[in-house]
């Protein structure tokens, strides 16, 4: 009988011409760029779901009962060398149905990024205007930005909303049931929301103008005829 002894490589080409392809330079198992892209792929996925997690979180921490209504997207253009670049600008009014209403304006190169941006400008800016019985303005008002005139009344129960454009989209958000509007001059929707807010800002409620005067509401409200009585009734009627 004879040994037979593995044939030895002369040259590393014929060395790895012999070897398994299974195997790596030193026996060991190969692992391809599929395994190693898979482990990277899930351990990917896995990061991938964890900050999906996050941001669905954040969002549902964001959601707080605060109504949001976009009001206008316009799309503006630059032009460059290489052609245009096309953007996006967003008009948002946030509220919170009980007396607190903002708006703000976002710029991005996508609608969605844009609506964000001035979502979050609008909630930094909210203002409490004081409500009548909780569905109408305390007393009538005009506003006034640049061009823009308004001009805001309150209404009895059943009126609705009498308001166009992006004054519905306000009064909605503040949670008005009741008043009756008027938009006089431009209508372009940035000068009519910041005359409406205008015409907001100087609502006072009998409550604040008793405290300021250092009286009682029911002294207020019982001039005009109105008895006692009917005065300390309407005074504890009085929401803020």
């Amino acid at each position: 009988m004879t040994n037979e002894q593995p044939a030895v490589a002369d040259t590393p080409s014929e060395a790895a011409a012999n070897q398994d392809p299974a195997q790596g330079a030193e026996g060991e198992p190969r692992r391809g760029r599929g395994g190693r892209g898979g482990e990277r792929g899930e351990g990917g996925r896995g990061r991938g779901r964890g900050r999906d997690d996050r941001r669905n979180n954040r969002r549902e921490e964001e959601d707080d009962g605060i109504i949001e209504k976009l009001v206008h997207i316009n799309r503006v253009s630059k032009t460059v060398k290489g052609g245009k670049r096309f953007g996006f600008a967003a008009l948002v009014v946030v509220g919170d149905g009980s007396g607190r209403v903002g708006f703000g304006k976002g710029k991005a190169r996508e609608v969605p990024e844009a609506i964000q941006k001035a979502t979050a400008a609008a909630r930094k800016k909210m203002i409490r205007v004081p409500l009548k019985e909780g569905r109408t303005l305390h007393h009538d008002g005009n506003g006034r930005f640049g061009a823009g005139k308004v001009t805001v009344r309150t209404a009895p129960p059943g009126t609705g909303i009498i308001a166009g454009g992006p004054m519905r989209a306000v009064f909605e958000s503040l949670g008005v049931a009741d008043v009756v509007t008027k938009s006089v001059g431009t209508s372009n929707p940035y000068n009519m929301i910041r005359a409406t807010f205008d015409a907001l800002q100087d609502q006072t409620s009998p409550k604040s103008v008793a405290q300021r005067r250092g009286k009682k509401v029911a002294d207020l409200l019982g001039r005009g005829g109105a008895s006692e009585a009917e005065a300390e009734a309407d005074a504890a009627a009085i929401a803020e």
